[in-house]
């Protein structure tokens, strides 16, 4: 096992609270995205940094390097969520699907999701990331949650909970951030019941969700991996849910 990998942080945490990990964050992101020669994705627009909006982050305890990460951004009406950016040439109905939402129980868009090849084989990927984005909503007051995902992360998304938005694009999917590149258009609909999960993957989340803080192995096929988990958020501070 590479000697930085034996141990690793998962954190989540409010944009507003800290800076300088948001831009760690933001500049692991890009360095992945280019590695498949993507220069531009919505989700990359720094506003979020002052919106409310909870990142989730994973680190090397050892190094401190960013190995992954992702975000929940709630939406308010003021800045558009990424999937809203980038979808409405092609479908403006993802526009009036938003606005509904933040009026019938809040909504936001968990994005921005990657992970270094540095993670991969170790169990803590695009699954567990997928599914910590999951487990933090009940420390959030969010009615549903969107998704917009390439297609290896659709049946990891489905696995936890989401379902294909069918009525949105062809059949929810749009090329998307280039011609040749798939994404798809998801929305989580019962963020705290999670009637559609997968049940092994909905104890887990419940787990999370009832030990937000806590260290554990992870068996991947390319060994074991020591990991601290805290997925405690600070209270939630209020933000404005009108619509413009």
């Amino acid at each position: 096992m590479d000697h930085d990998l034996k141990r690793v942080s998962i954190k989540a945490f409010r944009a507003d609270e800290n800076e300088a990990e948001c831009l760690k964050y933001v500049e692991g992101h890009r360095k992945v995205l280019e590695t498949y020669g993507v220069t531009h994705v919505t989700s990359a627009n720094l506003g979020w940094m002052k919106e409310p909006c909870y990142v989730i982050l994973v680190e090397s305890t050892d190094t401190g390097e960013v190995l992954g990460g992702g975000r929940v951004q709630v939406a308010t009406g003021h800045l558009p969520l990424p999937i809203e950016t980038a979808i409405n040439k092609l479908d403006t109905r993802i526009f009036d699907m938003v606005k509904d939402r933040i009026v019938h129980g809040g909504t936001g868009e968990y994005c921005g999701l990657w992970n270094s090849r540095k993670i991969a084989g170790y169990g803590i990927g695009s699954v567990v990331l997928v599914r910590i984005g999951i487990a933090i909503l009940n420390q959030l007051n969010l009615g549903c949650l969107f998704a917009f995902c390439s297609p290896a992360t659709v049946p990891i998304s489905m696995s936890v909970g989401y379902r294909i938005i069918n009525s949105l694009g062809n059949n929810g999917t749009f090329y998307y951030p280039k011609e040749d590149l798939l994404a798809t258009a998801l929305m989580l609909e019962d963020p705290l019941e999670l009637k559609y999960a997968d049940p092994a993957e909905r104890k887990i989340i419940f787990d999370l969700r009832d030990n937000p803080v806590y260290c554990t192995r992870e068996q991947g096929r390319r060994g074991m991996l020591e990991v601290d988990y805290n997925l405690q958020l600070s209270p939630t501070f209020a933000h404005e849910t009108s619509v413009l």
